[in-house]
């Protein structure tokens, strides 16, 4: 029996995605591939592993069986190429870090750069997520580590295998267009004071949108959201307009530093944390190790 890396990893994705389209998009091949693929599997293990559900594909019992080892024998795959890599002392391996809209614009190009310093010949690739796919996206080893927001009114879900490194905490305050209310300067509010106001919010059904109504109903009201916008930037921007309030950081405004707003400050704490998403304990390879530290010294106070 000679089992193809590569169809093992068109068997997991299948498993968790459930369309032959979804696969290809996600490996990069067309959906025939993706279906020859698995068809090439079956027959070396002599075995049939998917069928079909309505318009989904689910594994059979030996798809999962297979699925659960597969993941087994392509984390050895990636544990074998750094010991070859990193035989001379020196972290050489790939490292596919996932980021975010503000991480992937502010702290990035940063995180490159001192990876560029400490590890030279570290391979650090990036890429772009939905920051809610965080933890899926490690636990599934669609990335090696990436970043995320974990709200201690919503946090993020705590999964076997995978552990969340807390890198910097900040709070929120409301961006307003400049005259907004009258004001024209920084200011201090109670939250409740807002009660009555327009919000420009993320939908309910992401952690970032919950959680800040959340904060709301813990202070007594429903914001009243006059625009659902899931970009930061354009949230922000349209604050800047007079459209309405919105939910920021100092990290958030750095997308947007010359939107016209003023900042007011809440009385009340009302906090995110950036967070590292990496797998736990002994399952941390060298260079996700190495990429940990690189990320630290970024977020290190007077970094």
């Amino acid at each position: 029996m000679n089992l193809s890396l590569a169809h093992l990893t068109a068997l997991q994705e299948l498993g968790r995605l459930g369309t032959m389209v979804a696969v290809a998009e996600e490996l990069g091949y067309t959906p025939g591939a993706v279906s020859q693929q698995i068809a090439a599997l079956e027959k070396s293990v002599g075995a049939s592993l998917i069928t079909k559900q309505g318009r989904n594909v689910i594994l059979t019992d030996a798809g999962v069986v297979l699925a659960e080892h597969a993941e087994q024998v392509l984390a050895a795959e990636r544990s074998a190429i750094d010991a070859v890599l990193n035989v001379e002392g020196r972290i050489a391996a790939p490292v596919l870090l996932g980021a975010f809209g503000s991480t992937a614009a502010i702290v990035l190009p940063e995180v490159v750069a001192v990876a560029d310093s400490l590890h030279p010949h570290m391979r650090l690739f990036s890429r772009k997520l939905d920051v809610d796919d965080a933890v899926d996206a490690v636990a599934h080893h669609r990335v090696d580590l990436a970043f995320g927001i974990d709200y201690p009114s919503h946090p993020l879900p705590r999964v076997r295998g995978v552990e969340i490194l807390t890198l910097h905490e900040e709070r929120f305050g409301l961006a307003a267009s400049t005259g907004f209310r009258g004001m024209r300067t920084r200011t201090t509010i109670d939250l409740r004071e807002a009660a009555d106001w327009p919000w420009i919010l993320a939908p309910a059904n992401t952690y970032y949108g919950l959680a800040m109504r959340i904060a709301c109903r813990q202070n007594g009201f429903e914001p009243d959201v006059a625009h659902e916008i899931v970009d930061t930037a354009v949230t922000l921007t349209l604050a800047g307009r007079g459209l309405g309030v919105a939910p920021m950081t100092d990290m958030m405004v750095g997308l947007v530093p010359s939107a016209p707003i003023v900042r007011i400050d809440l009385r009340q704490e009302v906090v995110r944390r950036v967070v590292l998403i990496r797998p736990a304990g002994a399952d941390v390879r060298p260079a996700v190790r190495a990429a940990t530290e690189v990320v630290r010294t970024v977020f290190a106070p007077g970094s």
